[in-house]
């Protein structure tokens, strides 16, 4: 039987999602708990692959047991055994054809940044000290939706089949005279590839990167062309669709 997951953590002391061989991962304290529970050898696959330092308010993964379970439970359980700061939602028993990963049809990520110093955002946001034009932003944004190859925001030398995504959103919210958050949504992404096009928008923010140049590095497919890949502690991975 197959069996979904929904979980959430704070990604800040671990090396990421996937089991690492030398640091602490998200994955790896997941299936030991519940390989302890299960008396069994237990495989977890994700929906996604954050990495070091980044968050999720909601993950999905699927394990395989030939056993029924009882979800409730089984979550409860988990949630004494984990550390606290991983969080378990539920677990519940789905189709053998789904796929934690393969069967999401869109993924939904933030990127926090503030412009004011502050103690309580420091840790999952990201301080910006320079003047930022939101508006040229998201008209750079939305110039994403229009586009299907995103090498150019892929980390270099990663090990992917395809840069193709389809992305269906992509905005920058403000919450406060001093809080925003970028929000995108897409089919899949590459890896690095949200902070990547963050610090490709900052660019175009700061007045260093004009429209017409944010559409040829969008055309271009070469990483070098971009900005700066943002820090980790301030992106979020907020929803997954099936």
């Amino acid at each position: 039987m197959r069996y979904f997951i929904t979980l959430s953590y704070d990604g800040t002391r671990f090396h990421g999602w996937q089991v690492q061989p030398n640091g602490i991962s998200v994955q790896g304290e997941l299936q030991r708990g519940l390989s302890l529970l299960l008396r069994s050898d237990i495989q977890v696959t994700g929906a996604g692959r954050t990495d070091a330092g980044v968050h999720a308010k909601m993950m999905v993964a699927h394990f395989d047991f030939p056993e029924e379970i009882d979800g409730r439970q089984l979550a409860y359980k988990l949630n004494k055994l984990l550390p606290q700061d991983i969080a378990i939602q539920k677990v519940e028993p789905v189709a053998d054809e789904l796929h934690a990963r393969f069967s999401a049809t869109s993924r939904t990520y933030y990127y926090y940044i503030h412009t004011e110093k502050s103690p309580f955002e420091r840790h999952y946001s990201c301080e910006l000290h320079y003047p930022l034009d939101f508006a040229k932003m998201n008209q750079a944004a939305r110039m994403l939706l229009d586009n299907e190859d995103f090498g150019a925001f892929c980390k270099s030398h990663a090990d992917v089949k395809t840069t193709l995504c389809h992305v269906t959103h992509a905005e920058w919210h403000q919450t406060s005279p001093s809080t925003w958050y970028f929000e995108i949504t897409a089919n899949r992404f590459l890896r690095n590839m949200v902070r990547a096009v963050v610090g490709t928008l900052i660019e175009v923010g700061r007045g260093r990167m004009t429209l017409d140049g944010f559409r040829k590095v969008i055309e271009g497919k070469r990483r070098t062309e971009a900005g700066e890949s943002m820090p980790g502690n301030a992106l979020f991975l907020v929803d997954i669709r099936y």
